[in-house]
Order: C-alpha cells, then sequence, then structure tokens
C-alpha cells in the first residue's frame, strides 16, 4: 500500500526561472514524510531522525494552483532503520523519485534505537513486497546510522 499526500505549491517555492527550485522538494519529502509518521492513530512518539536522503529529478515542476501527489511507500525495514521510497508526480507524470533512511531515535538517551514491535507491523502496511518485515541479516547486531 502507498501513502498519499497532496502537496500544495507555493509562490514562494518558485526559483527565477519559474519553476519549483530543486531545494524545495525536500521540504514536500519532509511534509510527507510527517503526514505519514506523525497521524493520532500511528506514530513515532520516540522519534526519528534522518540518516539519508537520496533524490533523482526528472522534470521540472512548474508551479501552479493544483497541488501534487507525492506517493511514499516502505521499501526496507531493518533492526534499527528503515527506507521510505517516494515519487512526486502528476499521474504518469513524474518529477521526482527519492528515498530517505530514517533512523528511529531515543531522544532521553541520545541514541538511535531499535523499531518496536507496533512499528513494524505499522511499516508492513505500507511495504512494496520487497521487504517481508523480518529485519535483515544483521538483526542480532547493533546497527549504526
Amino acid at each position: 500500500m502507498r501513502h498519499i499526500y497532496r502537496c500544495p505549491l507555493r509562490w514562494a517555492d518558485m526559483d527565477a526561472y519559474g519553476h519549483v527550485n530543486n531545494v524545495v522538494f525536500l521540504r514536500y519529502l519532509e511534509e510527507a514524510r510527517i503526514d505519514f509518521l506523525f497521524r493520532p492513530d500511528k506514530d513515532f512518539q520516540q522519534g526519528s531522525v534522518v540518516a539519508r536522503h537520496e533524490i533523482d529529478y526528472k522534470r521540472q515542476l512548474v508551479h501552479r494552483h493544483a497541488p501534487v501527489d507525492i506517493e511514499l511507500w516502505v521499501t526496507e525495514i531493518r533492526a534499527a532503520s528503515f527506507t521510505l521510497t517516494y515519487e512526486v508526480k502528476d499521474g504518469d507524470q513524474v518529477y521526482v523519485r527519492a528515498s530517505t533512511v530514517i533512523v528511529p531515535f531515543d531522544f532521553a538517551a541520545q541514541r538511535p534505537r531499535r523499531i518496536t514491535t507496533e512499528e513494524r507491523a505499522f511499516l508492513q502496511e505500507y511495504t512494496d513486497g520487497a521487504d517481508d518485515g523480518s529485519g535483515d541479516s544483521r538483526e542480532g547486531e547493533a546497527v549504526a546510522a
């Protein structure tokens, strides 16, 4: 299953060339990620941090009043991290493909933590079938971000 976030475009998102600035796409991904992870019924209350972003710009997105769709799904679940993958698109027209590695984090202890059973079950609902949710072969090891 995929999570869909309808992201509004703002005038301030444009650069001098009249299209959405490449850096702004990181904010769009953040908005989609927050919409996905921090819902009243399903959230990562204990916290998480971004360990890595990868972004592939496919085509320019020209500013308009209609929102753009961001599809988000889970492509990997490990013992102490997971990967979200995104497409920023209109129908079949893809503007950006991206991924983010997220590490659950214990802010009180100031260290990464393992994914809880509840978090894993939630994430598995949004996998694309490539990850069986059982973690990786390093399940017993401490996994660093």
